[in-house]
C-alpha cells in the first residue's frame, strides 16, 4: 500500500494505547484543514467487530478534539432491496447504537445521507467522471454481483456515491477497513481528476487504517473467517444488543483448539488468539497481561473470564441503546440538527463544483445583471 505513517500518538489520554496508519501519497493533503468522514450502513443491530472496528475508533477521534462528520448511509443501503420499514427502524436503531457508543452531537456532526440531497447530486457530477471499466475492477463489486443473477445499477455505482460522501465535506482524511481502501483510491482519483480539470477544489483524502487487530476481529465458530453477522450460525459474532446470557453462551461455545494453556499465538491458535484480543479491547489490557493472569487456567475457564469483561463493557451500551429508542423524538431532533449542519458545508461545496462546471448559469446571469442595474443606479 504505497507509505505508512504513524500518527495521532498523543494526542490525548484516551488515543494512548491506539495506533493508527496514515496511508498517504500526496503531500497537498497538509495544506488543507484536517477534517475526519465516516459512514455506516443501517443495517440493524451492529456486533463487537463493527463496534471495536470501526465506532469505537470514531468516539476516540471525536473525543481527540477531530473535526468529526459521521453518516448514516441509507442510500447506500438500498444497492440491495430493503424493506421500508426495516429500513426506519434501522436508522433510527443505528442513530442510537451511535450515541450509546459515544459519539456526542455536539462535538460529532451526525446526520443522514438521504436528507442531504447534495450527496446525489455530486455523484451524478463524479460519475461522469469515471468508466465503466474503473468500477467493474472494484472487488466488492465483483464479490456481490458473482451471486446476482441482476445486477441493480445501484451496486454498480455505489462507488462514486461513496466518493461523493468524502469529497462533499472536503475530507482529508477516512477511517476505512483494509477491504474498502480501493472505494477511498475512487475518491482519491476523482478528487485528482475534478482538480487537474476545473482547478483545486477537493483535498487528497487519506485512509486512517488502525494498527491492531480491532479490524480484524474472527468469527466465534471459525477463527479463519471475519466476524460477520451475515454468518448463518448465529453464535458466530456477539451483538451488541445481546444479553449477558447470551454473551456466556457464544463465548463458552467459540471455538478454541485442544490445547488448555492460554496463550496468544495467532497463527498458530487463531481461536484463543481471537478471545485474548476481543478481551483486550474491552479490557485496556495487553495481550500479554493477559495471558500472565491467566497462567493456570484452562482455556474453558478463561472463557469464562472473557465473557464477563464483555459483559461488563456492553452492558451500558446495550441499556443506553434501549433507552435511546424509547425516545424517538430525541433521535429525530439529533439526526435534524446534524443534517442541517451537514447541510450547510455541502451546499458550499456543490456550489463551488457547480460554478467550476458551469451549471451556474442562471444565477451568474442574475448576479450580473444586478451588478449593470447597480451601475446604471
Amino acid at each position: 500500500m504505497k507509505s505508512y505513517k504513524m500518527f495521532l500518538r498523543g494526542v490525548a489520554k484516551n488515543l494512548s494505547a491506539i495506533s493508527f496508519r496514515c496511508i498517504t501519497t500526496d503531500a497537498r493533503a497538509k495544506d488543507w484543514p484536517r477534517k475526519i468522514f465516516s459512514g455506516v450502513q443501517p443495517t440493524g443491530a451492529l456486533h463487537i467487530g463493527n463496534y471495536l472496528g470501526a465506532v469505537k475508533r470514531w468516539v476516540d477521534l471525536q473525543n481527540a478534539g477531530e473535526d468529526v462528520t459521521y453518516c448514516i448511509v441509507d442510500l447506500h443501503s438500498i444497492t440491495l432491496p430493503q424493506d421500508p420499514e426495516v429500513l426506519r427502524h434501522n436508522s433510527l436503531q443505528m442513530t442510537a447504537t451511535l450515541l450509546a457508543c459515544g459519539i456526542d452531537p455536539a462535538r460529532s456532526t451526525l446526520f443522514l445521507q438521504s436528507a442531504v440531497a447534495h450527496h446525489a447530486e455530486l455523484s451524478w457530477i463524479l460519475g461522469c467522471m469515471t468508466t465503466m471499466a474503473r468500477l467493474t475492477h472494484l472487488p466488492q463489486y465483483k464479490e456481490k454481483s458473482a451471486k446476482l443473477k441482476e445486477i441493480p445499477l445501484g451496486l454498480y455505482i455505489y462507488p462514486v456515491l461513496q466518493a461523493a460522501d468524502i469529497m462533499l465535506y472536503k475530507a482529508t482524511h477516512v477511517p476505512v477497513g483494509e477491504d474498502q481502501v480501493q472505494h477511498l483510491q475512487m475518491a482519491q482519483s476523482l478528487a485528482r481528476a475534478f482538480n487537474n480539470r476545473f482547478g483545486t477544489t477537493f483535498p487528497f483524502c487519506n485512509a486512517i487504517i488502525s494498527d491492531d487487530a480491532s479490524s480484524r476481529l474472527k468469527s466465534l465458530r471459525d477463527p479463519t473467517k471475519k466476524m460477520s453477522k451475515s454468518d448463518p450460525d448465529s453464535k458466530a459474532c456477539v451483538m451488541l444488543t445481546d444479553t449477558p446470557e447470551a454473551i456466556l453462551e457464544k463465548i463458552k461455545k467459540c471455538v478454541t483448539d485442544f490445547t488448555s494453556e492460554v496463550t496468544y499465538q495467532p497463527e498458530a491458535r487463531p481461536g484463543v488468539a481471537n478471545l485474548i484480543t476481543i478481551h483486550s479491547l474491552v479490557s485496556d489490557k495487553t495481550p500479554q497481561q493477559i495471558c500472565e493472569e491467566a497462567k493456570g487456567l484452562s482455556t474453558g475457564q478463561y472463557k469464562l473470564q472473557v465473557a464477563d469483561a464483555l459483559i461488563a463493557h456492553l452492558n451500558p451500551i446495550r441499556d443506553n441503546i434501549r433507552r435511546y429508542l424509547a425516545d424517538t423524538e430525541y433521535l429525530s431532533s439529533v439526526i435534524e440538527e446534524g443534517s442541517d449542519k451537514a447541510r450547510t458545508v455541502a451546499e458550499r461545496t456543490i456550489a463551488e463544483v457547480k460554478e467550476k462546471v458551469g451549471m451556474d448559469a442562471f444565477s451568474s446571469a442574475r448576479t450580473q445583471g444586478l451588478r449593470r442595474k447597480q451601475n446604471i443606479e
